[in-house]
């Protein structure tokens, strides 16, 4: 299929109006996966159809859009932006406005990879005309691409500052229209992952205005709309610089976070349980939440959905690398598990076994969190029947569990302490299990009996 897409590639370049063609090329490129086009229609005959979009007639750069829609979509971001920069470019000036989102959109692409964004970081030009661009046309694909050029560099936020874009987004956040603030909450919090956007919206007073926000949405009978996107933003905001700092300075969001956990609507139940999650998963972050006395029966009762952020955020919460394990964390981790249920291993062991894949990998990774640490291997040991339950594979049936209990095992091998607390023929065991791999299947030989003959 790759052959006749070059040879009709080839075909048209030497047509004047090749519309038959072009509408034979589409419909073969949308026949076959993108993974079987990758880069076999690239180079020249791609700029064939590039050129196509410089003439005036109105199907046949409607064909060409979808064309190199699909096209595109198939190549790598870091190829578009080595072989394909100049062109993209081109269609952000085009009179057209499909050309010129054809073109944002997979500028697009380039900045939201990590790769890609390298070779356009430097390039003043491009990001220019990605903000003259939408700042002309008003694109409504537009706002986005802003907040993510915005964090690819200090020089590119001063471009979009300087567009008035970023002061737009920011009277946003405290609009008449619900729906329009959730929205610039979510790209605020977006800009506040680079370094250099959390200094400028400090300096705009933004985490106040959230703060005072959180406050405010009490009285708000619309506040569900966007109060976990002021919830999330808090929560980035700790784990990319200071969880102490942040919940101190901004009592209003812990505050909130406690109350949204301890709340009847799953919806704000779940994002407090991923916030608390997130807080957890440093020491910092667990240091606070013990000064704030957080931690509740998270994981028993609500929808599979909810249950399963549950099981989540107690496995980051009960979390404790090797290097981390201080006598006083590791009293404190081994009390939240504690507190679970009288008791927590049944409770966790028991939800495993319910016919819902997700909540058993859920509840292997709360093992893989306490696996390292001696109090946990202790429990696991004492619980009669549930190391057999960690050696016998045929109770992880998907990809994921078989994964998930391949964690738990070598969470438990990697630690110095398992041999003396398990037993040196049950850590052999688990170490066999560990060199099989994964996906290892025991072979079923022919069973015999004596005197079956």
């Amino acid at each position: 299929m790759a052959a006749s897409i070059e040879s009709l590639l080839l075909e048209i370049s030497n047509l004047e109006e090749p519309i038959e063609e072009l509408q034979t090329l589409k419909t073969a490129l949308f026949s076959i996966p993108l993974s079987a086009l990758g880069d076999s229609v690239s180079g020249p005959r791609l700029a064939v159809i590039f050129s196509l979009l410089n003439g005036n007639d109105r199907e046949l750069i409607e064909l060409c859009v979808e064309i190199l829609g699909r096209i595109l979509l198939a190549l790598s971001p870091v190829h578009l932006a080595q072989n394909c920069r100049m062109e993209l470019q081109a269609g952000l000036k085009h009179p057209d406005d499909t050309v010129k989102i054809l073109s944002l959109t997979q500028i697009g692409r380039i900045v939201e990879n990590h790769e890609a964004v390298t070779e356009i970081q430097n390039n003043q030009d491009i990001l220019r005309e990605v903000i003259h661009c939408i700042a002309g046309e008003k694109i409504s694909v537009a706002k986005e691409l802003i907040v993510d050029i915005s964090s690819v560099s200090p020089v590119s936020l001063g471009y979009c500052v300087s567009s008035s874009f970023i002061s737009q987004l920011l009277d946003e956040l405290t609009g008449d229209d619900v729906l329009v603030r959730a929205a610039a909450i979510e790209m605020v919090t977006t800009l506040s992952r680079s370094q250099h956007g959390r200094q400028y919206l400090a300096q705009q007073g933004i985490s106040d205005k959230i703060s005072n926000m959180i406050i405010g949405a009490e009285s708000d009978p619309f506040c569900s709309f966007y109060l976990p996107g002021l919830v999330k933003f808090f929560g980035n905001l700790a784990i990319m610089d200071s969880p102490q700092q942040v919940c101190e300075t901004y009592p209003a969001f812990q505050n909130k976070v406690l109350e949204m956990a301890l709340g009847a609507d799953p919806v704000m139940t779940g994002v407090a349980l991923d916030t608390l999650g997130i807080l957890g998963s440093t020491v910092e972050g667990k240091q606070v939440l013990q000064k704030m006395g957080v931690f509740y029966q998270l994981a028993c009762g609500g929808a599979t959905e909810l249950r399963v952020r549950c099981l989540e955020a107690i496995s980051l919460l009960i979390s404790l690398q090797v290097e981390q394990q201080t006598e006083d964390l590791l009293v404190l981790t081994e009390s939240w598990f504690s507190m679970l249920s009288n008791q927590p291993m049944a409770l966790i062991w028991n939800i495993s076994t319910q016919p819902f894949p997700e909540l058993l990998c859920g509840a292997l990774r709360i093992f893989t969190a306490i696996a390292p640490q001696p109090w946990g291997q202790r429990l696991m040991i004492g619980t009669p029947g549930f190391m057999e339950f960690v050696v016998d594979r045929s109770a992880c049936l998907t990809k994921e569990a078989k994964e998930a209990k391949f964690d738990l095992v070598g969470a438990l091998v990697s630690s110095s302490t398992a041999a003396d607390i398990l037993g040196s023929q049950l850590y052999l065991r688990l170490r066999s299990y560990l060199r099989e791999g994964a996906y290892h299947v025991t072979s079923v030989s022919t069973m015999t009996t004596e005197g079956a003959d």
